[in-house]
């Protein structure tokens, strides 16, 4: 078999929706799964779209989600150049091709005229289409002479050139994932091939560069599906074979009708961008999924269930048994409803999944920066270590520590208002304080050990476990959630546990 090779093909048109990541990821997926190649490719033949540092933000996107092109714009091989710029003369020997070969003519058309014609066809409540029933009376090389469209061309008139559709013939395509599909040519119309700045249109540099490129699978969105006849009948203009196409479904927003937009994000509160995005123009920020704390892993392994499935039942995948997994045959063709309750859930499944050691390191960037505190060193990370090993289940992000453990680094100075309503009696001050006297003098000071010495107390004292041991928890964590309540107790230590007793006693009693 061919070695499969494919491409991602972004234009830098600014941030790279998570549909492109997604996009890129199967790309991915397919490549590795047949020992093939992954290919990076520039798309920026619209140079009036073109923004500042969109390449870079998708060469970032795809290496932080460990999505590593084999070759590409960044990345070397001997298919290049990979930026479609880049590759103006190669177009253009192409598009000459073409010419020569009646299969594509100049169109001298402008703007204005094509505007005008639109709008006399919307009077008649119809629709104007650059087609087999108008290309021959519009002012184009069909309906001139060859004199006529030499003159016109050596004055420098402004021009583009039009692909000719070949008429009434009946095309019959194969998607991967949709099927058959049968279209007939007349009901296409004879697309921009190449533009006036003589840069080449999408359709045509994408067909160029992906014979070049030898290019055996476009795995692309569904919204290029309409283009698919068109990209056909090149392939068979220049007399090439075709890749094998597979068109994905749409990603759609979690609640209603259409594809998900940032608008959705920034209504919802989660990220529709990889990383986030600063607007170069505007100065808005957006949020990405790196940002927000996400794993690589678990956002690709989100990103891969939006529109496939393995064909069982299992949801939590590394990236290499997605590659074992992977199958163009299990993608589905209807959109994909984005959840971002599941893209946590997903994201708690691998954060809890990792070794100790690696969590630490995700955890420890946080505590330094809400601490000031260089935590580094032997004693502090083994404190550090120690602390995350009885908050660890709870966290879903590396900025979750914090909520549940702030407590180990910083004494509270408030005290959650609802748990002290609740908890903190008129008699508790005094219970408190014989609590204090009984931790004073317990040793070893061990979890365990304390743990009978104080419950021996309450018994002896006929006090309840949960009235003493609530306002405790209080006093310790100024809250009352928090991890085993004996083993933060040793953590602390006994002069911090008797200093917040006193500092508890002195601003709530």
């Amino acid at each position: 078999m061919k070695s499969i090779r494919v491409r991602f093909a972004p234009s830098p048109t600014g941030p790279l929706h998570i549909g492109g990541i997604r996009t890129a990821l199967y790309n991915y997926l397919l490549a590795k799964k047949y020992d093939g190649q992954f290919i990076l490719r520039i798309e920026d033949t619209d140079q009036k779209r073109f923004v500042p540092g969109a390449v870079e933000y998708i060469r970032e996107a795809l290496e932080w989600s460990g999505i590593r092109p084999d070759e590409g714009y960044g990345y070397g091989g001997d298919k290049g150049p990979y930026k479609q710029s880049e590759r103006q003369t190669v177009y253009r020997q192409y598009v000459q091709q073409l010419l020569d070969e009646g299969k594509a003519y100049y169109a001298f058309d402008t703007p204005g005229d094509l505007e005008r014609l639109r709008e006399k066809y919307q009077k008649q409540g119809k629709v104007f289409t650059y087609n087999h029933e108008v290309r021959h009376s519009l002012n184009n090389a069909l309906s001139l002479s060859p004199e006529e469209v030499n003159a016109k061309l050596k004055s420098g008139e402004p021009y583009t050139v039009r692909f000719k559709i070949p008429e009434g013939k009946t095309l019959v395509l194969n998607d991967l994932i949709r099927g058959e599909i049968t279209i007939n040519t007349s009901e296409l119309d004879d697309k921009v091939i190449m533009k006036s700045d003589g840069l080449p249109t999408y359709h045509l540099a994408n067909i160029v560069d992906d014979h070049l490129m030898e290019i055996t699978h476009v795995i692309r969105g569904e919204e290029w599906l309409p283009s698919l006849p068109l990209h056909i009948l090149l392939y068979e203009a220049f007399g090439w074979e075709p890749p094998r196409f597979a068109h994905l479904p749409l990603i759609l927003k979690p609640q209603g009708k259409g594809k998900l937009s940032k608008r959705d994000g920034a209504k919802g509160g989660f990220p529709v961008f990889p990383l986030a995005w600063t607007d170069p123009q505007t100065g808005e920020t957006l949020s990405g999924y790196r940002e927000e704390g996400y794993l690589p892993q678990a956002f690709i392994n989100m990103l891969a269930l939006l529109g496939w499935n393995p064909g069982d039942e299992r949801e939590i995948f590394t990236i290499d048994e997605l590659i074992d997994a992977f199958d163009l045959s299990h993608i589905n063709k209807s959109g994909a409803r984005f959840d971002p309750g599941k893209a946590r859930w997903i994201q708690q499944q691998h954060f809890q999944r990792l070794p100790k050691a690696e969590m630490l390191e995700y955890v420890l960037p946080v505590l330094e920066e809400k601490t000031g505190l260089h935590l580094r060193g032997k004693k502090m990370r083994e404190y550090v270590e120690k602390v995350l090993e009885m908050v660890r289940e709870r966290l879903v992000f590396p900025a979750d520590i914090w909520e549940w453990a702030s407590f180990f680094f910083e004494a509270p100075k408030t005290f959650n208002p609802k748990a002290v309503k609740k908890q903190w009696k008129s008699q508790t001050p005094e219970m408190l304080s014989g609590l204090r006297n009984v931790l004073a003098n317990i040793d070893p000071w061990e979890a365990g050990h304390i743990k009978e010495k104080v419950g021996a107390w309450i018994q002896e004292k006929e006090l309840g476990f949960g009235k003493v041991l609530q306002p405790l928890r209080i006093a310790l964590t100024g809250d009352l959630k928090g991890p085993d309540l004996f083993q933060t107790t040793e953590l602390l230590g006994r002069d911090e546990v008797l200093k917040r007793i006193d500092f508890a006693l002195e601003k709530l009693s």
